[in-house]
């Protein structure tokens, strides 16, 4: 397997667009990322178009990625269409990172999208349960809040979280946020805001949940002679792990911790190496166990990094600088490449007034997808190398 890079990473600012349709949101964002990459698209070989919820929400089935790029003026060469969850858009990225590290292909697309805004809310709720097993979770009544809020209770009760720490990472993610034009939300809020917006499921509120809402990114991925010729900092792909449910079944760890190791052994580095951070907190507070999980911290010392504000853009741990999915905003197909693109933005010194100092050479990004029985269904994992 030979060595791959990002090339170019471009996302357009999540929010509510609805008199766009998934081929007009994604035009933007994937020019933006041939133009950063500075290669001629006729020479792309393959892409990889993902999204979850778009036949549910548009009616467009079997082809999206086709009309997709179509609009956007690439074809004759190989689309694949990928749907797994909310961690579609990480899957057709580690796809595309396949293909050139296989020697499949030498420049790769890979494209994130979503529309999940529409006139109707309930026909987007029920778009968003299906990512479920309906056979389990459906048949319980259960829903995605439902199972964060009891996952943050048992782990709040075990280790003496308190709910104000759990507002204090909702907090963290809209002060970052505010000083990221792409995001959906960019306004700060206080812990007691948080805490007396409108209730979910306890212990969560509104405002630690992510938004509804459409967007797209995209990223070009090549060989090391490509990333030769940008005259950028060249960011390599040092590990891109894709793992399923199965704790339950076959041993005490839950998928993310396992894919996590996977990644961290792939990359050669050790979890204490990672200098900057996306991960995918739907609800703020479960960023609290996910750094836990991807061994970040020891267990029950999560808070101690809220506490001592480790994980602020000026900590020295920098965590979901973005604003994460709470500010950000989370059109699901688009998530996984949106977080890339602010590790590859932070490397680069393109950040702006977010701008981790001195710039990271070592990140990664975390992305989950759908729920079985109870764990999350899909979870991608990146680590990159700036050089």
């Amino acid at each position: 397997m030979r060595d791959t890079y990002i090339l170019g990473i471009s996302m357009n600012r999540f929010g509510k667009y609805p008199d766009s349709s998934m081929p007009e949101l994604s035009y933007g964002p994937i020019w933006e990322a041939i133009r950063d990459s500075k290669i001629d698209p006729h020479d792309i070989d393959i892409s990889f178009v993902g999204n979850a919820y778009g036949g549910l929400i548009t009616g467009q089935e079997s082809m999206r990625g086709q009309t997709i790029l179509r609009e956007a003026g690439i074809f004759m060469k190989p689309i694949i269409n990928v749907e797994n969850a909310c961690a579609s858009g990480s899957t057709a990225f580690y796809l595309a990172h396949q293909a050139v590290a296989s020697g499949q292909a030498k420049l790769a697309l890979a494209v994130g999208v979503e529309k999940l805004f529409c006139d109707n809310t309930g026909k987007s709720l029920q778009a968003l349960s299906t990512s479920s097993d309906l056979e389990i979770e459906g048949k319980m009544g259960i829903v995605f809040a439902g199972i964060y809020a009891m996952r943050l209770r048992t782990h709040a009760a075990k280790y003496g979280i308190t709910t104000e720490q759990m507002a204090m990472v909702a907090v963290k993610n809209h002060d970052h946020g505010a000083l990221n034009q792409h995001a959906q939300h960019r306004k700060r809020f206080t812990m007691e805001e948080v805490l007396a917006s409108r209730s979910i499921v306890d212990p969560i509120t509104l405002l630690m949940t992510c938004p509804l809402g459409d967007g797209a990114s995209a990223c070009l991925i090549g060989d090391a002679e490509s990333a030769r010729q940008m005259g950028k900092r060249p960011v390599r792909i040092s590990s891109t792990v894709l793992g399923s449910f199965g704790y339950s079944w076959h041993d005490s760890e839950s998928v993310t911790t396992r894919v996590a190791k996977q990644a961290y052994h792939e990359a050669g580095i050790a979890p204490g190496d990672i200098q900057i951070a996306e991960l995918h907190d739907a609800v703020a507070p479960i960023e609290l166990f996910l750094y836990e999980e991807l061994g970040l911290c020891e267990p029950g010392k999560s808070k101690d990094l809220i506490d001592n504000r480790d994980v602020w853009f000026d900590g020295r741990l920098p965590i979901n600088t973005s604003g994460g999915l709470t500010a950000k905003g989370h059109p699901a197909g688009a998530t996984g490449i949106a977080q890339l693109a602010e590790v590859v933005w932070q490397m680069r010194g393109e950040a702006g007034e977010r701008q981790v100092h001195p710039y990271p050479d070592i990140g990664m990004a975390e992305n989950g997808g759908g729920n079985v029985a109870g764990e999350t269904a899909a979870v991608a994992m990146h680590v990159l190398i700036a050089e």
